[in-house]
């Protein structure tokens, strides 16, 4: 018997059993739509979860002064290392690992006064680099550059939220700011950024300023922090190590001593970001693989009733001469096209449910956020669909191997006089 033979024989059965057929392919298309939509549902999770972490920052690395912990040069245990604006140069300068790199200082409760309203803001100084390090991208006219700092003009980025607070709905750009009596001009707006990951103050809720323009409320030389991005993610360690060695000896404290200076790289925290995105995509998955199990487990079902039905025709075929492995192939031959349009629906099911859903909120009620940047949108990917169409194989053709198994074996004398 050819493959050939074999095929026209299963799709002649499949056909004279009509309902059995629909309902068992339309149970496996379900099973295979909702392990797809459930994987689409991880996929847009842990892209929105990454996306959230990584609005604070592209491999963002923060350094902080501290207090040294070991004595280094003559100098005593316990001497408080204070960040200088000459570090900031001192590092860009030598340390070639380090691509991007931007001096802040913040300075909380500013008075900002538009057209007599008053609120209380965040004001950061920062380089032009700044933007490069902390994802800052601009919905609405430009952000700092050289000249502005250079020359100390009076001009002022505001965060999504901010600008909100301070125009209500009116556009910010090209008008006047007044911040602690002083006249600032509004040269863009941030847009909106969805963060689970900040240090201090949200970049949403603050003002932004040319980090040489910051002289106007107080003293510039030494920053609060020093913000920058290592040149590959590969060079991090070495960068921190190099940026470490460097500030040890502008400040005279020992490069192996790690509490004179902290240097924090975000990117250890995206391991948790990681995790929590694998046990959610395994748990999705073991449901989905489960469902696809129920409609295994009902392929079977109508297999056996296959076999019953036909057991004098199997009989027949024996009969005449009929192989076990010719009989064994057909039945599998059977599963096999019942889990083949199963899947093939199941899949086109799929991807139009996840195209019909798009997205969902997610982090945004919990940061009181309306713009949709925090919203799960469901991704379909060739993953996804390759490891349901698998699992579905796998379980369709082990619950029609036991029923073709048992047609195989069937004695044909008593297979002949089954009523």
């Amino acid at each position: 018997m050819t493959w050939r033979y074999t095929f026209t024989e299963s799709w002649a059965a499949l056909r004279f059993h009509r309902s059995r057929t629909l309902f068992t392919t339309m149970s496996l298309a379900w099973g295979v739509a909702c392990f797809v939509i459930l994987m689409s549902y991880g996929n847009g999770f842990e892209a929105a979860l990454t996306k959230a972490f990584t609005a604070v920052g592209q491999d963002l690395v923060l350094t902080i002064g501290g207090q040294t912990s070991t004595q280094a040069g003559g100098l005593r245990a316990g001497r408080r290392i204070r960040l200088e604006l000459a570090d900031a140069a001192a590092i860009k300068e030598s340390v070639p690992l380090v691509e991007y790199l931007s001096p802040e200082i913040m300075k909380h409760g500013m008075k900002g006064q538009v057209r007599g309203r008053e609120k209380e803001i965040t004001v950061r100084a920062v380089w032009p680099e700044y933007s490069l390090v902390r994802n800052v991208k601009i919905s609405d006219g430009r952000w700092i550059n050289e000249e502005d700092r250079q020359r100390q003009h009076r001009v002022a980025v505001l965060g999504a939220e901010a600008a909100k607070e301070l125009y209500g709905g009116m556009p910010p750009v090209g008008e006047e700011l007044v911040m602690n009596g002083i006249h600032f001009t509004v040269i863009g707006v941030m847009d909106a950024k969805l963060q689970i990951a900040n240090y201090n103050r949200r970049d949403n809720q603050c003002v932004f300023i040319p980090y040489d323009t910051f002289s106007l409320f107080g003293d510039i030389k030494y920053p609060w922090f020093l913000v920058w991005r290592p040149a590959t993610p590969d060079s991090r360690d070495r960068a921190i190590a190099m940026v470490r060695a460097k500030l040890a000896e502008l400040h005279r404290f020992a490069p192996t001593d790690e509490k004179a200076v902290e240097i924090l790289a975000f990117s250890k925290f995206m391991s948790i970001i990681t995790g929590m995105s694998l046990a959610v995509k395994a748990l999705l998955g073991f449901i989905g693989a489960l469902t696809l199990a129920i409609g295994g487990v009902g392929l079977a079902n109508i297999m056996l009733a296959s076999v019953i039905d036909r057991t004098r025709e199997i009989g027949m075929i024996q009969a005449l001469g009929g192989r076990r492995g010719m009989i064994l192939r057909q039945f599998l031959v059977e599963a096999f096209l019942v889990v083949a349009a199963g899947g093939a629906l199941g899949v086109a099911a799929g991807y139009g449910l996840t195209m019909f859903i798009g997205s969902m909120p997610f982090l945004g009620p919990a940061f009181k956020d309306t713009t949709g940047a925090g919203d799960l949108h469901l991704a379909l990917s060739t993953g996804a669909v390759a490891v349901s169409m698998a699992v579905l194989m796998f379980v369709g053709l082990l619950a029609g191997l036991v029923p073709a198994l048992k047609a195989s074996r069937l004695d044909p004398i008593e297979a002949l006089r089954y009523e």
